[in-house]
């Protein structure tokens, strides 16, 4: 019943919420997960390693909505990737994966629905380069179509795709991104995985709120009906935040909110009259492991 209502929550907020970033067309997503940590002695039904416990909560996450669009939740054993084929994919739709997500089944299943990915790319992958672009924007080292050359990967993949290096300046180093989209400029296929900072925003405001000492219960019922509780809270936080018009992010007023409980102003007037500027962490965070 939670887990229904969060979807339901979560089609609502996207519906509600929907923008469009970078001039691209379509929509745009962020798939990853996040670990959350359990002790093992109080949850033995979640074993990670010999003497860990934990969850991964696997979330899609709409990048212009700015909220979660499909999740699902898996021991912390189960790897990233396997959490890809729970994705229903849309026809011209963007998804957005780190370098854990590297299943060539999956992304040419993607390939297959008429959606585009875009994933960082190991530093072990086998290709031959079919034909390069020679002229290219700055900080774009390599515009490349190629093939894979693994045996395994290469009947997974069958079709070429796109290779795109970008330097990043501000970390002084090259990332190598994988894409099918060929329509789109090299700058916007690295402007697109940028995107990703949201999705860790997101897991960053969920793991605040769930930690091991405010589980409600050590089942594993109980932790999914919590997190599906936590889903809920966000999205419509969002939706007040949408039909209230305010001026502030999503995460800014899930910040604002929670220093504010035992406050009685009405919303309105919390948000209009109230200065917040010591909020931190709001309009440009930092996020460790951003390209990761």
């Amino acid at each position: 019943m939670f887990e229904d209502f969060a979807f339901y929550m979560m089609k609502e907020a996207c519906e509600k919420r929907t923008t469009n970033i970078l001039d691209i067309s379509g929509k745009k997503y962020a798939f990853d997960s996040t670990t959350i940590p359990l002790c093992l002695a109080t949850f033995p039904w979640a074993k990670f390693r010999s003497k860990k416990g934990g969850v991964k909560a696997h979330v899609l996450y709409d990048i212009e909505a700015q909220v979660p669009a499909f999740y699902t939740v898996t021991t912390a054993s189960k790897h990233d990737s396997t959490a890809m084929s729970s994705i229903h994919y849309e026809p011209n739709a963007y998804y957005i994966f780190d370098r854990a997500y590297d299943s060539f089944k999956e992304l040419y299943r993607i390939h297959l629905t008429d959606s585009f990915f875009v994933v960082r790319a190991k530093t072990n992958l086998k290709y031959k380069t079919v034909k390069w672009k020679r002229r290219m924007p700055k900080n774009i080292t390599t515009d490349a179509e190629v093939k894979l050359t693994g045996y395994l990967s290469g009947k997974k993949y069958p079709e070429s795709f796109r290779l795109v290096r970008y330097y990043d300046e501000e970390d002084d180093r090259e990332l190598t991104f994988l894409t099918n989209a060929k329509q789109l400029s090299a700058l916007d296929v690295a402007n697109l995985y940028k995107k990703r900072w949201l999705i860790e925003l997101f897991f960053k405001w969920l793991k605040q709120h769930l930690k091991i000492k405010k589980f409600w219960g050590t089942t594993e019922n109980a932790v999914r009906i919590q997190i599906s509780v936590a889903i809920i809270t966000y999205c419509l936080v969002a939706i007040v935040q949408h039909d209230m018009k305010l001026k502030r992010s999503t995460y800014e007023v899930l910040q604002i909110l929670s220093i504010s409980l035992t406050d009685k102003t009405l919303l309105r007037d919390l948000f209009d009259k109230t200065n917040f500027n010591d909020v931190k962490d709001l309009y440009n965070p930092i996020i460790p492991g951003l390209f990761d």
